[in-house]
């Protein structure tokens, strides 16, 4: 695939029409979500890197053959907001409801067992991924019960097949504002959960449940950046272009 790259292309528009790019930020650790905004050759200095550096490792992913799970994702800019909210909530909230769970049984364990050897950092492991599962977990009833119907619903009347909606607060962008700020807050525990954990470095000692947890919190990691970025940087703004 031959594009265009260089350094004032927003890290947020390359994910969005090319994902096969997202393990390149992610590889790097840069934030193509809530940090999505900025430009290639911002997000390259802030991570030592040279811009040609990074264009060559996206020309290459570019140039890879993509995965089935990236063939097969839609254009989310052009699709329907009522699709992408569908897939958010059945992909994404849907994986959030059983890792969460999953999670909140498993490092209690772990750490009952690594106290001795690990205990100061798997207790900030365990104190910071509580905030975020608090946290995590009234946003998806807002989103679901509040935001979510409103968008779909505001879609339906743009395409006179329904009435025109109450707003929640008066506009869209007062509960959008809201969930932006806590996507924030959710970037940050993640950035924190990975700086603790020395990038998830797993112990000579860690048992199977150790390794489990482990390798469960980078996923959840992955797939939180994906949710968040679907949310930031593609819905929030359609929606509120619909609202006009």
């Amino acid at each position: 695939m031959t594009i265009q790259l260089d350094g004032e292309m927003p890290v947020r528009d390359l994910v969005g029409r090319y994902p096969q790019t997202r393990p390149v930020f992610e590889r790097h650790g840069i934030d193509y979500c809530c940090g999505g905004g900025k430009r290639l050759a911002e997000v390259a200095r802030e991570h030592g890197l040279t811009l040609p550096a990074l264009v060559d490792a996206l020309n290459e992913a570019l140039d890879a053959p993509a995965g089935k799970a990236e063939a097969a994702e839609k254009n989310w800019y052009t699709a329907s907001l009522t699709a992408l909210v569908q897939h958010i909530v059945e992909v994404h909230h849907g994986y959030l409801k059983t890792v969460l769970p999953r999670l909140r049984a498993l490092l209690p364990v772990v750490l009952q067992a690594h106290q001795a050897e690990h205990g100061v950092v798997l207790r900030q492991v365990q104190d910071l991924f509580n905030a975020l599962d608090s946290e995590l977990s009234s946003h998806l009833m807002k989103e679901e019960q509040v935001l979510f119907p409103f968008i779909v619903a505001s879609e339906a009347h743009r395409q006179k097949a329904a009435p025109q909606p109450s707003g929640p607060c008066g506009s869209v962008r007062y509960p959008i504002r809201q969930m932006e700020h806590e996507h924030d807050s959710a970037g940050q525990a993640l950035a924190r959960l990975r700086e603790v954990t020395g990038g998830y470095a797993l112990p000579a000692d860690a048992c199977p449940s150790f390794r489990a947890a482990y390798e469960e919190l980078q996923r959840l990691e992955a797939d939180l950046h994906q949710h968040i970025h679907l949310e930031n940087n593609i819905l929030f703004p359609r929606a509120i272009a619909l609202e006009g």
